[in-house]
């Protein structure tokens, strides 16, 4: 399988657990079955790689005024819109999105850190430090 092909499957893993804490976390949030929690998170996937840019463009002079808290705002609106969209996902509420984007992003964070993606940080040292140079690189 190709590299591409195992990362969008562990982002689609990732998110399915995320999206299912919230929905046993949250009570506004719900499924009915597997198959309406995996098109859930396939779509807000979805929606996060491509929907997501274009708000936080749009969004940008809120985002520095809130100092970043309105990308909550914004993933808990694609939340919501999921819960609209999915037949057998419910989102109740604009609140229950909020709490609800907030655990899956907490929930993807751990997960990403577990399995070596992108959400931790490598120390990296070269062969031969060079004389007098800063040492270890940090790469995030």
């Amino acid at each position: 399988m190709s590299e591409r092909v195992l990362s969008f499957g562990k982002r689609w893993i990732i998110t399915t657990l995320g999206v299912l804490v919230a929905a046993k976390v949250v009570g506004g949030i719900h499924y009915d079955g597997w198959e309406s929690l995996l098109v859930a998170s396939l779509l807000l996937g979805f929606f996060n790689a491509f929907v997501r840019p274009i708000l936080l463009i749009l969004s940008l002079p809120l985002l520095l005024v809130s100092a970043g808290l309105f990308l909550l705002v914004i993933n808990a609106l694609l939340l919501w819109t999921v819960g609209g969209l999915v037949h057998g996902f419910v989102v109740n509420g604009f609140w229950s999105a909020v709490w609800g984007a907030l655990i899956i992003g907490i929930v993807s964070i751990f997960f990403e850190f577990l399995t070596g993606g992108k959400a931790h940080l490598r120390v990296q040292r070269s062969r031969k430090p060079p004389k007098g140079g800063p040492g270890p690189i940090i790469d995030v």
